[in-house]
């Protein structure tokens, strides 16, 4: 079982840098799990919580803590709320009034040609009104070790303009930074909640009945074994058996399923699907917190942890980036007028100009940003992706390996055949095949015991094996009893006819005391979407479709020619999938190695691929600890749309990098040679940020 992670939200993190700081300080104290989100306002620490809060505060006293518990039974453990968040919309009560005031003074300045104390009184109220917090900021943060940060830049540029009597511009510079702060925080805003609305899963009551009455509780109080009601158009809150009721259920927040599911007495269901029609009578098998809901959202909370290449390059970038330009900003007020007699008050405009473009706000928010927003965009449709590096490597994918049973195919399996040699009838083979099948849990050996029908206590079984790859081998009542594939009667020596392992479909045969009584014939059914989930890879340029199955040749080669699969290997055992997928491995040199099976079967090689997917496996914590991503339900269709969503999240992150850094050097570099302005200095830098945020949201469209 994972470690559990306790929840902060950090109300008023408005910085992406702030959120930097706060992660490196947390991991510098001791919390190794540390995972601050910028997208969500939300750290991940294990550990001690108040000493986590105290180090937040250390770092970023401004920032308002709430602890996000889980209530108990009883209701007690209430969150622990420093503080409540900031309505970004109440800055206007100063920004309006600056705006009025600048106004009135850049009228009377240009219009009237007014010059004096008037002007200058109504230019620096407008100042102060707009930018007090900037200028607390720029005090109060370099006492906690913060030094050029962008409320120091800010002030910094601004009062050196004042200084060298650029007294419009400086105000102008500081009312355009407060505006497009304002709007790109509400920007963000828009794009959390739009990423929320995605993951909003969660039931926000559950009907509890009690002694033949409901009573409203929430989820979080559920514990197996309780009964609950839920009435048209409410959410399933935790997961639980239908019993009693019929109704349809919506599943699409989990799988992305756009059909409803009929469900009825027997049926299990999950939470966070939505019931559209009857009154179900719901018996709770999981609590909240080991629910199919809690399992997705911790998965997309959790992925913020596992950065992609692109992110680690900002931060590293952003960390040299702001020195860098400081002291080139430096240089340029300083070198040229002290060694070339240059005027003072140009260069010293100049490096006002550079100081103002030196904060890398553009490029730290909008990244991981557009990670967390393709994250949730996998997880609306059904594809839960564990890290932003797995966004990355989904979308490099060029091989696509795919287990046949579960997979491509619904792995519901029907008797449809029977054959019988060697004086023996079709009843006794159907009988010595289910009752040696017995205590296997594979799909094959289900159909049979189905098909048999009947009870199997008359006879004993005193010695059971599992052959892997084969079959199975058991006595039942003194006589030796085989069952399986071909290769069990060669390692067994039993004399067959070759011709009878051409049949088509999946063939069980059995043999008694070394002597072939007949065969089985099993079919599997392919998975409706299984041909479109082929073109889909063709069209995203996959080069290499693979099946790899542990089934007869004649089988695979079926299946393969079906679906338009070019390559295929079949017979084969775990541990031949796991040297077929290092094979192709090492052979794809422009693109990873995706593989996709059932989760628990397939484990090793899943594990081995570059992208292992794991199909229809949410249940299954095995699936969901070895797997990459995770596949709500069996629909490969989900792969190829994994693949685009990723491939567009990539390629919005990327556009991100390079629209701010181009801008942003290339301001540098007007700056340098006084053909950029303070103007658009700050258009370079908030205007910027705010273009990468909505760019970033076009992945949740």
């Amino acid at each position: 079982m994972p470690r559990r992670l306790r929840r902060l939200r950090l109300e008023g993190l408005d910085c992406p840098k702030c959120a930097l700081r706060v992660e490196e300080a947390l991991r510098k104290a001791g919390f190794r799990e540390a995972v601050v989100n910028f997208a969500t306002k939300e750290v991940l620490v294990e550990g001690d919580v108040e000493r986590a809060i105290e180090v937040i505060k250390g770092v970023e006293p401004g920032i308002r803590v709430v602890e996000l518990r889980e209530p108990q039974r009883e209701g007690e453990g209430r969150k622990h709320d420093h503080g409540r968040e900031e309505d970004p919309l109440r800055r206007l009560y100063f920004i309006a009034p600056a705006l009025t005031l600048f106004a009135l003074g850049i009228i009377l300045k240009y219009y009237y040609r007014v010059e004096g104390p008037a002007v200058h009184v109504l230019l620096v109220s407008s100042y102060f009104l707009a930018g007090w917090r900037v200028l607390k900021n720029a005090v109060v943060n370099p006492l906690h070790g913060r030094f050029f940060d962008e409320n120091m830049l800010i002030a910094i540029a601004t009062v050196g303009a004042y200084a060298i009597h650029e007294i419009p511009e400086a105000t102008g510079v500081m009312l355009f930074y407060v505006v497009g702060e304002l709007l790109q925080d509400m920007a963000v805003g828009k794009s959390r909640r739009s990423i929320r609305a995605l993951l909003k899963l969660k039931a926000e009551h559950a009907n509890l009945l009690v002694e033949g009455r409901v009573v409203r509780v929430k989820p979080e109080e559920l514990r197996p074994g309780d009964i609950i009601i839920v009435r048209p158009g409410e959410k399933i809150p935790v997961d639980g058996v239908v019993v009693e009721g019929y109704s349809s259920v919506d599943a699409s927040a989990l799988t992305g399923e756009s059909i409803p599911r009929d469900v009825g007495s027997g049926d299990e269901v999950l939470s966070g699907m939505v019931n559209l029609s009857g009154v179900l009578k719901v018996r709770v098998i999981r609590e909240l917190r080991e629910s199919t809901v809690s399992k997705i959202l911790e998965l997309v909370e959790r992925a913020s942890a596992r950065k992609a290449r692109a992110e680690k390059f900002i931060t590293r970038f952003s960390q040299y980036y702001t020195p860098a330009i400081v002291a080139l900003a430096v240089s340029v007020a300083t070198i040229p007028p002290l060694f070339f007699g240059e005027p003072l008050h140009s260069w010293v405009y100049r490096a006002l100009v550079l100081l103002v473009i030196s904060c890398p706000c553009a490029l730290v928010l909008s990244i991981p940003l557009g990670y967390f927003a393709g994250v949730g965009r996998c997880a609306r449709s059904g594809i839960l992706v564990k890290g932003s590096n797995f966004i990355d490597a989904l979308s490099t994918v060029r091989v696509v390996a795919l287990d046949k049973t579960g997979t491509l195919t619904k792995g519901v399996f029907k008797v449809t055949r029977v054959e019988a040699v060697n004086g023996f009838t079709r009843e006794e083979i159907l009988r010595y095949a289910a009752i040696a099948e017995a205590h296997s849990n594979h799909p094959i050996a289900q159909a049979i015991r189905e098909a048999y029908g009947k009870g199997m206590a008359t006879l004993s079984v005193s010695h059971y094996e599992e052959v892997a790859g084969h079959g199975v081998r058991a006595v039942v009542d003194g006589l030796e009893v085989l069952a399986g594939n071909d290769k069990l009667l060669h390692r067994y020596g039993v004399e067959h006819d070759p011709e009878i392992c051409r049949v088509e479909g999946t063939a069980v045969h059995v043999a008694v005391n070394g002597r072939y009584a007949g065969y089985i014939v099993v079919s599997d059914e392919l998975k409706e979407d299984a041909e479109e989930a082929i073109k889909g890879l063709r069209r995203l340029d996959v080069k290499r479709v693979v099946m790899v199955t542990g089934d007869s040749e004649s089988i695979a080669r079926r299946v393969a020619e079906r679906l338009g699969i070019d390559e295929y290997y079949a017979e084969l055992l775990p541990e031949d999938k796991v040297r077929i997928v290092e094979e192709l491995r090492r052979d794809s040199r422009d693109g990873g190695v995706a593989f996709a099976g059932d989760g628990i079967n397939d484990a090793p090689v899943i594990a081995r691929a570059d992208v292992g997917i794991a199909m229809g496996a949410l249940g299954s914590d095995a699936a969901i600890e070895t797997a990459d991503v995770v596949i709500t339900d069996d629909r490969p269709s989900k792969i190829p749309l994994g693949i685009r969503i990723a491939k567009k999240t990539r390629r919005v992150v990327w556009e991100n990098i390079f629209l701010a850094i181009s801008v942003k050097l290339a301001v540098v570099a007007l700056g340098v040679v006084g053909m950029a302005t303070m103007w658009g200095a700050v258009f370079a830098d908030v205007g910027v940020a705010l273009m990468a945020v909505f760019n970033s949201m076009r992945i949740l469209r």
